[in-house]
Order: C-alpha cells, then sequence, then structure tokens
C-alpha cells in the first residue's frame, strides 16, 4: 500500500485551505454586494415614502425642506409641507425601518435556535400575550403610551411563562415543549383577546381593538420611535455580540455542550433578547404577522445560515419590506389598509411553498 510523503500531506493540507480561504472570500464579497443593494434599496424606498401618501410631496420639495431644515436656511413652501414631513412622514417610516428590522432579527434568532425555518416571533406567544395587554389597555381607556407598555410588559410576561413551564416540566424534550408551552400561552391569550373584544363598546372600543390587532403605523409619533428604538437597541446588543455562539447552538445541544457552550443559559439570553426586540416592535405597531417568518428564510437563501451574514442582511431586508408595504397600503386605497392583511396576504402561499420545501432539512 502507497503511503503518501510528509510533503505530499503537506500540499495537499495547502490546497484544501487555500480552497477554503478562497470559499469564504467569496461569501464575504457576495454578502458585501447583498449588503450594498439592499442600502442602496432602502435609501431609494426611504425617499419615495417620505413622498408617497394623500398630501403630494415632490421630490424638489422634499430636498429643499431637508436642506433648509439642516442648513437654517428659510424656504418659500408652505408651512405645512414641514409638518407632513417631519411630525408624519418621517416617524412613520422610521417605524416601519425599526418595526420591519426587529420582526426580521427576531426571527432570524428563533429560527436559527430552533433550527427550523418554519420558527417565527409567534413561537412562542410574544404577539399574542402583547395583543391581550394592548386589548386591555383599549378597553380600559388607558393612553397611547399606558397601552404600548401593557403590551409590551404582557409580551415579556407571556415569554417568560412560557420559558419557565417548559423548565418545570421534565422527562420530555425541552424544545418540544417550549414550543407547545408557546402554542398554549398564545392560545390562552388568543381566548383572552376575543373575551375583550366581547365585552367591549361596540361603537368606540371594539373598531379601536380591531385596529390595532390588524397592525398599523398612522399613530406613531416620534416620542415613541425613540422609546421602541432604544430597546430595539438593548435587544441587538447580545444578539450581535454574541452571533458566534448562535452558529454553534445551530449544532445542536450536544454539539455545543461538548464546544464549551451553557446550552441553557444561551437559549434564555437569545431567547429573551429576541422577545425584547419583538414586544417593542408590536406595542407600536399592533399585531404584523409573517415578517419574522418570511424575511429570514429569503436572506437565508442569499446568504446561508452563517448568523453574523443572516443577522443584519435580515434586519436590512425586513426593514425595505415593512417599509414597502406600508406604502403600499397607504396607496392602494382611499381607505389606508391594515398592515397585517397585506403581509398576510403575501406570507399565507410563501409558507405554503416554505412547509412543502421544508422536508428538504435545515440550511
Amino acid at each position: 500500500m502507497f503511503y503518501p510523503g510528509p510533503l505530499v500531506i503537506l500540499g495537499t493540507t495547502l490546497q484544501r485551505r487555500k480552497k477554503l480561504a478562497n470559499h469564504t472570500h467569496a461569501k464575504q464579497d457576495s454578502t458585501h454586494s447583498h449588503i450594498g443593494a439592499s442600502l442602496a434599496l432602502l435609501l431609494c424606498l426611504v425617499v419615495v415614502s417620505i413622498m408617497v401618501g394623500k398630501f403630494d410631496v415632490t421630490l424638489r420639495d422634499l430636498i429643499t425642506v431637508l436642506w433648509a431644515r439642516l442648513s437654517g436656511a428659510s424656504h418659500s413652501l408652505p408651512p405645512v409641507i414641514d409638518t407632513v414631513i417631519f411630525q408624519i412622514r418621517i416617524p412613520r417610516v422610521a417605524a416601519a425601518l425599526v418595526v420591519g428590522a426587529a420582526l426580521s432579527a427576531a426571527g432570524a434568532t428563533y429560527q436559527s435556535l430552533f433550527r427550523n425555518p418554519l420558527a417565527s416571533p409567534d413561537i412562542l406567544g410574544v404577539s399574542a400575550g402583547a395583543g391581550l395587554g394592548a386589548v386591555l389597555g383599549i378597553a380600559l381607556a388607558l393612553p397611547t403610551f399606558a397601552i404600548q407598555m401593557m403590551a409590551f410588559v404582557f409580551g415579556m410576561a407571556t415569554v417568560f411563562t412560557v420559558y419557565f413551564i417548559s423548565q418545570a416540566v421534565r422527562g420530555h424534550d425541552p424544545m418540544l415543549v417550549l414550543v407547545l408551552a408557546g402554542v398554549v400561552m398564545g392560545a390562552l391569550a388568543g381566548a383572552g383577546v376575543s373575551l375583550l373584544k366581547y365585552l367591549a363598546d361596540p361603537y368606540d372600543e371594539l373598531p379601536a381593538i380591531t385596529f390595532w390587532l390588524l397592525g398599523s403605523l398612522n399613530a406613531v409619533t416620534g416620542d415613541e420611535m425613540w422609546v421602541t428604538l432604544i430597546i430595539v437597541f438593548l435587544g441587538l446588543i447580545p444578539l450581535v455580540l454574541l452571533r458566534w455562539r448562535m452558529n454553534i447552538m445551530s449544532l445542536g445541544d450536544e454539539e455545543a455542550r461538548a464546544l464549551g457552550i451553557h446550552t441553557g443559559r444561551m437559549r434564555l439570553l437569545f431567547i429573551g433578547a429576541a422577545t425584547l426586540i419583538t414586544a417593542a416592535a408590536v406595542s407600536i405597531s399592533g399585531v404584523i404577522g409573517w415578517v419574522g417568518l418570511m424575511i429570514p428564510h429569503i436572506t437565508r437563501l442569499l446568504v446561508g445560515p452563517d448568523f453574523r451574514r443572516l443577522l443584519p442582511m435580515s434586519m436590512l431586508i425586513g426593514a425595505a419590506y415593512l417599509l414597502l408595504i406600508d406604502d403600499l397600503a397607504r396607496a392602494f386605497a382611499e381607505v389606508e389598509i391594515p398592515l397585517g392583511i397585506l403581509t398576510a396576504l403575501l406570507g399565507a402561499p410563501f409558507f405554503l411553498w416554505l412547509l412543502a420545501r421544508s422536508t428538504r432539512g435545515w440550511q
């Protein structure tokens, strides 16, 4: 039998390392091109979104007003244009960007953590819990800020209840118990929402409850945006700093523990961070489904499952997607279409395609 000499082995090893390095560089170049294209698309959508609406704003008007605001100079345009751009359009555009990026980041986290492309921010009941809190606040006639805080608190409480249930139940797969507990808590929260809708005033409270549950960004203010942005930023910090550990967690618990990762603590940290940004987004936008399911999977098809590339790309594409959906909601009809309806019309066929494709396994 022929045994290769040391020089042959060394040469083969160097060739393999060179191929691996070339493949890695090619992946990085491809990711950079995707990020550049996404940023360019996002910038174009931001400009278009500020101009779209019932009150016409031309590109020249937008440039004039922005230049006047930045330079301190005056302009001859009507004051209503300043009001529309800075008090209505820009906060709404910023809300679409933050909510789309937050839901997509949470969806990418859940899908990587559970190794399941069908996972989404709704899997642990966070959206249902936040919806129950908001509906309760509307039924109690609380101010807008209090309604948003109740949505945030109930969403967080639902997820932590689900997690503690999964830890208390022994003798079963903890991941399976976690998902099933999320389904149960989501069903209970949905029952609570139905009860409050049944008891609500049909002329005042019920329309507000229904509109909030369908999702909308038309009532977002600048102050609410800053609070939400801070909370989302805090939730993204552990996801960004520990993104390489997510790649290890996606290998499975046994492999992760063999590599020195404390899977229980790490899973709790990732779930808590993803839930924090989801609850913050839902508290200002209402329940907007399917974003956290569709966007991370589309992004994974573009850049692969590496969480270091998946997270930023999911956020960019998610922000652009929800901004486009919001533009369609404002432009399609005289009456604004709730965002949840449009995302469901696009998301349901995508889910069926994804369900058929998921038999190929995790990618």
